[in-house]
């Protein structure tokens, strides 16, 4: 009997947003971007919302690039802020579509609290006026963040969070509980996957096996390894760590269309340094 060969290795990306959450991107941007870089596995996974997944999935079907359905969730633990892919959900999924909806809402809320407070400072801002206010989605980021340069508070996302938002005494919303995160993507047939260790961890000591050690409580079922937000020596210790507690290792380039200093398909991986396990049956093949 003739040996069956493996399947080659497809270069992959699997955290990239779209206009749907704060990216310059569209949907048929990304998928005309990915074919420009030669990636043959994408997935969509935009902040708290998955309004994007659908029309991405049919786009890199025309395309011939291999799907899988995504979210970022956001969660807070202790005051602390980790972001959870959930992957091969269902997008209409009510319990999950409920957790993304409330964590929206609260950080809509927030950000109106900036701007309030901003008032509160003296800046010369009508509230009702930036309530009314609208902005074209490709140019990334948020409401409050556009508005503000659009009145010449800040020039950019740079000067907004290192110069504005400092002054205020900003805190993070109320987002769902890691537990309630992983139950919600784990209700919706997905997998929980810790995002970035290097960019949630890095104000509590950085990733350590003993800091990755302690999420492992929260249920994820693998960690973002390969990350733009890691070094070499990061890496390696996520991998390991993924292989010695039988984890998932996926990576992405957390691309938001040119939003801030990032590049699509950046690392540079394919699925042969991955490990997908359960993920390979939620891939979406073109036919």
């Amino acid at each position: 009997m003739a040996k069956r060969s493996r399947p080659k290795p497809l270069r992959a990306d699997l955290h990239i947003h779209t206009t749907a959450s704060d990216s310059r991107w569209t949907p048929r941007q990304v998928v005309e971007g990915c074919l420009a870089e030669g990636i043959g596995l994408l997935a969509v996974t935009d902040h708290d919302t998955m309004d994007a997944v659908l029309e991405t999935e049919a786009l890199a079907m025309e395309a011939g690039i291999a799907f899988l359905r995504g979210v970022e969730v956001s969660t807070i633990v202790q005051g602390l802020v980790l972001h959870i892919l959930g992957y091969g959900i269902d997008p209409h999924d009510p319990l999950l579509v409920g957790v993304l909806r409330d964590n929206d809402r609260k950080l809509r809320a927030t950000d109106d609290g900036d701007i309030r407070a901003l008032i509160g400072l003296g800046y010369d801002i009508d509230y009702d006026d930036y309530l009314s206010y609208t902005y074209d989605r490709t140019r990334g980021g948020f409401k409050s963040l556009n508005y503000c340069i659009d009145l010449g508070i800040c020039s950019d996302a740079y000067d907004y969070f290192g110069r504005i938002r400092a002054q205020l005494k900003h805190t993070w919303p109320d987002f769902a509980h890691p537990h309630e995160a992983v139950r919600a993507i784990r209700g919706a047939g997905g997998v929980p996957i810790l995002a970035h260790p290097g960019a949630s961890l890095k104000d509590v000591g950085g990733v350590t096996e003993e800091a990755l050690a302690s999420v492992l409580d929260l249920g994820i079922a693998g960690i973002e390894c390969y990350s733009q937000y890691h070094d070499a020596p990061t890496t390696t210790l996520c991998v390991d760590f993924c292989w010695q507690h039988d984890l998932l290792v996926t990576g992405g380039s957390d691309y938001h269309g040119g939003f801030v200093g990032r590049q699509l398909g950046v690392p540079v991986i394919d699925t042969a340094m991955l490990r997908l396990g359960e993920l390979e049956a939620r891939i979406r093949r073109a036919p």
